[in-house]
Parts: C-alpha cells; structure tokens; sequence
C-alpha cells in the first residue's frame, strides 16, 4: 500500500473547507443584521429560489428527511424569511417562497461567497482555482447528502 505523505485526508480537507466557509457566511450575515440565522438553516436557505420551490425539492436537494425539512422551514417562516404559497402549477401543492427578507439573505450570501471564491482563487491563482471547483464538482456530481 502507498501512503500519501499528505496531513490530512480527504474527509478532514472538505470538512475544513465546508465549516471555514460556513463559519465566515454566518458570521458575516450576522454583523449585516441576520442573526437569527444558524448554519441548520443553510439546508433550506442555500436552495431557496426566487421563484419559489417545493419542500420535496429542498428536501431531495438538502439529502434529509423530510420532517427534518419541514422543521426548518417552519422556523424560517416564523423568522420571516420564507413563506409557503400554493404552487401555480399544482394547487395542491406549496411552494417555499423567500419573503423580501430572504431575498436580502439570499443576496448577501451570494456576495459573500463571491467574496470567499475570489480570496481562494488569488491564493492560488484562478487557473488553479477553476480547476480545483471544476474537479471537486465531477467528483461530488454523484454524491447526495445522507445517501449511502
């Protein structure tokens, strides 16, 4: 068996990558005035669409259960960045629609990761760097959260 000479593997690497990320876009968020958002609610908020989507959807996307979703789509209702309205094209259906204060979160966040991608790709150079995404994407495109 060959050893890697590397520190750390694999699962240590994208955990450091995934908690700096979300530690900054939180903290960040919370000195722009949204405080009351918790790294639990980037399940739902990191696939909010403007146009509104289906808990099923968020819940496929996210890689967990449905009352998991459910719970904090519940909670982000109550904090007043969602709403549920009836889908147009199935009235039985709701869709999750950000409200004018979701919209804003979702825009910070977007500005902020931006932000975040621009100082990663200055570090080691945006060649470098669009490798490094375009490589970590054909790697995960197969991978769902909380499949095995």
């Amino acid at each position: 068996m060959v050893r890697s000479t590397r520190a750390a593997d694999l699962g240590m690497l994208s955990t450091r990558l995934l908690f700096g990320l979300q530690t900054e876009l939180f903290r960040r968020s919370a000195d722009e005035g949204f405080d009351d958002i918790r790294p639990r609610h980037g399940a739902v908020t990191a696939y909010l669409d403007e146009n509104g989507v289906r808990q099923t959807e968020l819940t496929r996307l996210a890689g967990r259960n449905k009352q998991t979703i459910g719970a904090i789509v519940d909670e982000l209702e109550k904090l007043g960045y969602v709403e549920r309205v009836p889908d147009p094209a199935d009235r039985r259906a709701k869709l999750i629609m950000p409200t004018e204060r979701g919209l804003r979160l979702m825009a910070l966040s977007d500005a902020i990761v931006a932000d975040i991608e621009r100082r990663y790709a200055a570090k080691v150079g945006p060649e470098a760097y669009d490798q490094f995404v375009d490589t970590l994407s054909r790697i995960t495109e197969d991978v769902r959260p909380g499949e095995d």
